[in-house]
């Protein structure tokens, strides 16, 4: 594993401009302007995050700084970005990798995430999230950008397992195999996204136990979990978009309750991304996952007193 100047506590050394909250154990939502009103005047204070798309917020100010400014006052933020092409056959955007950079250094999020995926070609920007083929090559090239957006930020990037709709002829390994040998690798740490495991096991066909049974659940930072839409696809068969559109399924929920009982409370997000409600529903979202997460803190806390005893 190459060494990698990933500095966790950089801001306390720097001074920090903002209140250093803590985030383990806690349910999030993503973070959306029409809401902070509604968070502001809201009279039960939460102790949760929220988590911001990093390419809203590549401009200089304006009403989305402003917002933000005022949401991390009192909350732990976590920066997502969706547009760095990790997986991408080109070299990184060294223009989008120091604006992302520079929102690290301004904002201080507790954590900072990328996806597992490519979603440019030559200068054109999809808006996609396109998946790899799972390759020697692919994970080389994975891996050196990897290592380019830690060294750039200076401190570890969590990397989000796909939905997929898809299987490449091509791929030499799992999936799973892929995400644990990019860790080994690279140093860095993952975000498991729930709803996407769920999605990509329905469309194709294997069981989402096993896929959690041999992903490195260790190296989990973060988990996210999101509504999906049903749909069919050309031969009637069922077919799952991660459309971030409505409230998590039930059976993504049984999963996450099944993951945290085996790695205990990791900082859980709800992302809604479109058709938004109002604030009281998607709070009541991070409010349930609270509760999971609540109850199996409880009985690691046990276990660890007893280990202890």
């Amino acid at each position: 594993m190459p060494e990698l100047a990933i500095h966790p506590d950089r801001g306390a050394s720097a001074g920090l401009r903002f209140p250093a909250h803590a985030i383990d154990g806690l349910a999030g939502t993503s973070f959306k302007h029409q809401h902070l009103p509604s968070i502001l005047a809201d009279e039960e204070q939460d102790r949760g995050f929220f988590e911001v798309h990093a390419e809203n917020y590549m401009g200089a100010g304006g009403p989305p700084h402003a917002a933000l400014l005022r949401i991390r006052e009192d909350h732990p933020v976590s920066l997502h970005g969706v547009a760095m092409s990790i997986g991408g056959p080109q070299p990184l955007d060294k223009a989008h990798l120091a604006r992302f950079a520079a929102l690290v250094e301004r904002y201080e999020p507790q954590l900072v995430s990328e996806h597992l995926a490519w979603s440019t070609h030559s200068t054109a920007y999809y808006n996609d999230l396109l998946p790899l083929p799972y390759t020697e090559a692919t994970l080389r090239r994975v891996s050196e950008h990897i290592d380019e957006v830690q060294e750039a930020i200076g401190r570890r990037l969590l990397i989000e397992n796909p939905s997929t709709y898809l299987l490449f002829k091509e791929s030499t390994m799992s999936e799973t195999a892929f995400i644990r040998e990019i860790v080994r690798r690279t140093g860095c740490g993952l975000l498991l996204d729930v709803n996407n495991v769920f999605v990509s096991a329905t469309n194709h066909g294997f069981s989402a136990l096993d896929y959690l049974s041999d992903y490195p659940l260790e190296d989990v930072g973060e988990i996210h979990l999101a509504g999906h839409a049903e749909q069919q696809d050309d031969e009637g068969d069922l077919l799952l978009i991660d459309s971030h559109d409505g409230p998590v399924a039930d059976a993504v929920w049984r999963l996450f309750d099944i993951v945290i009982g085996r790695c205990g409370p990791i900082p859980t997000l709800i992302e809604w991304d479109s058709a938004i409600p109002d604030w009281p529903v998607l709070k009541a979202e991070a409010k349930a996952a609270q509760s999971i997460l609540d109850r199996h803190a409880a009985s690691f806390g046990q276990e660890k007193m007893h280990a202890l005893g």
